[in-house]
């Protein structure tokens, strides 16, 4: 009985019709990755409500370093992603299982040095990402508090992404609505009734996270999940480590050096001597965000699906998915970019009372927001190189938007222009890195059907590319 049910789950990845199996993968990630926006949200929200702009600044300045902890947890959850659904594309049932219980164990043991290394060093780091005097204690309360859940962190959001390979876009998307609704509730609980200020956030997202990755641990080792997270089965040979690795690396680079440029912004917002451009600089990425992260979740959510229809060698199916997926995207995109931009002083006002914080927030937003409908064509076809295996070039895609694109344009306009040229850096990266994904993808695409053409049976119109 069980057997069946879970052959049954892969289904939706081999026959069900296009729309179908674009919708009940990306829309369930969708709103997983809302409820991620709406946790984070919720912490700079309620934090607000004290009234104390200091206190929204040192959570700002937190952020990159808890979007640290989650972009290691993508390094196996999206590197596990890639290489478990083309393994069950091709029918490798057993080295899935293997290379579901490696990301599992990685994500323990990384995750431990990861919180210790942040213990131990917590002084530099807070000078690193710009805590200033007024901050500082704020701050450290924040980090030092969700570094004890630095395990529990990578594992809930590596296996958010895992768990959809064998067509549980509903269970992954259930994990992280229980977590994070979790957080929703415990803020104002912690933060005000309690009045535990920034403490209280941390204590409310570590919780969260924590009960997120046990929701996770008990699915999988259940009866009804057909990967494995058992000790017996972990492994590194045969290609696990690399092939997880090769794809994780790159994929996770683009939130690891978000974290970076985050800082280096901050640090940069910082030396103007005003924390009332940072607590503004910190709401405007939050509104930022509602555009960004739903692009972020649909692209996620069809990966997988991409993936199998690679391992299958089914190209035909790759393309139209890949095409609806595509429209899906940017018409979401171009619809939120529209929404937080006619609203940005709404939401701008939701989570700052003081005017001048405001009015950074509402400045920052409106320049960032310039580029945002390019996310959903973006984040998807980044997917796809992910999903395709293409390492190299998923790792070229992902350091441009952050890394080799932005930093150097926020450090040489930032020289030039002041702050204006520093917030503008970022509409300059989303361009580029756009230009730069949808050239690669077609690079990539020809290449892997060449090769499919070489290996198969079928007439080389069968496999050959067309459009997207």
């Amino acid at each position: 009985m069980f057997k069946k049910k879970k052959e049954d789950s892969l289904e939706i990845f081999a026959s069900a019709p296009i729309p179908k199996a674009v919708l009940a993968n990306g829309i369930p990630a969708m709103i997983a990755m809302l409820m991620v926006l709406i946790y984070n949200v919720a912490d700079t929200f309620f934090v607000g409500q004290t009234h104390n702009a200091l206190m929204v600044a040192a959570v700002s300045v937190a952020t990159p370093v808890f979007l640290l902890f989650m972009g290691v947890g993508n390094i196996f959850g999206i590197g596990g992603t890639s290489v478990i659904s083309r393994a069950l594309g091709e029918g490798r049932k057993d080295y899935a299982k293997k290379v579901c219980s490696f990301c599992m164990w990685g994500c323990v043991v990384v995750g431990i040095v990861l919180a210790v290394l942040l213990i131990a060093f917590m002084d530099p780091v807070l000078r690193l990402i710009g805590a200033s005097e007024d901050t500082w204690k704020y701050t450290k309360d924040y980090l030092t508090i969700v570094s004890f859940a630095g395990p529990f962190v990578l594992v809930s959001h590596c296996f958010s992404n895992v768990i959809r390979t064998e067509g549980r876009a509903q269970t992954a998307m259930a994990g992280q609505i229980i977590g994070n609704l979790l957080n929703v509730v415990l803020d104002p609980i912690m933060i005000l009734a309690m009045r535990m200020g920034t403490a209280g956030a941390a204590w409310a997202t570590a919780i969260s996270n924590v009960v997120g990755a046990l929701f996770y641990v008990a699915f999988l080792v259940g009866k009804k999940s057909i990967l494995s997270i058992r000790p017996r089965d972990f492994s590194m040979s045969g290609g696990i480590f690399t092939g997880v690795m090769a794809i994780g690396v790159p994929a996770s680079l683009g939130q690891i050096l978000m974290s970076v440029s985050h800082i280096l912004a901050n640090g940069r917002l910082a030396s103007y001597n005003d924390d009332m451009a940072l607590a503004g600089y910190g709401v405007a990425m939050k509104i930022m965000m509602f555009t960004g992260i739903l692009c972020v979740g649909f692209g996620q959510g069809v990966q997988p699906l991409l993936g199998y229809c690679v391992g299958a060698k089914n190209f035909p199916r790759f393309r139209k998915s890949l095409r609806m997926s595509v429209l899906f995207g940017a018409a979401i995109s171009t619809l939120m970019m529209v929404l937080c931009y006619v609203f940005v002083k709404l939401l701008s006002g939701l989570f700052l009372t003081d005017q001048a914080a405001l009015d950074y927030s509402v400045w920052f937003s409106r320049v960032m927001l310039s580029t945002s409908f390019l996310f959903g064509l973006f984040f998807v076809l980044a997917n796809a190189l992910q999903a395709m295996g293409e390492a190299g070039n998923a790792l070229i895609v992902n350091l441009s938007r952050q890394g080799i694109v932005y930093i150097p344009a926020l450090l040489i306009l930032n020289s030039l222009w002041g702050m204006s040229g520093l917030i503008w850096a970022q509409p300059i990266a989303d361009v580029l890195s756009t230009i730069l994904v949808v050239f690669l993808y077609f690079i990539s695409i020809r290449k892997l059907e060449r090769k499919a053409a070489e290996t198969s049976d079928l007439p080389d119109e069968n496999i050959a590319a067309e459009g997207l």
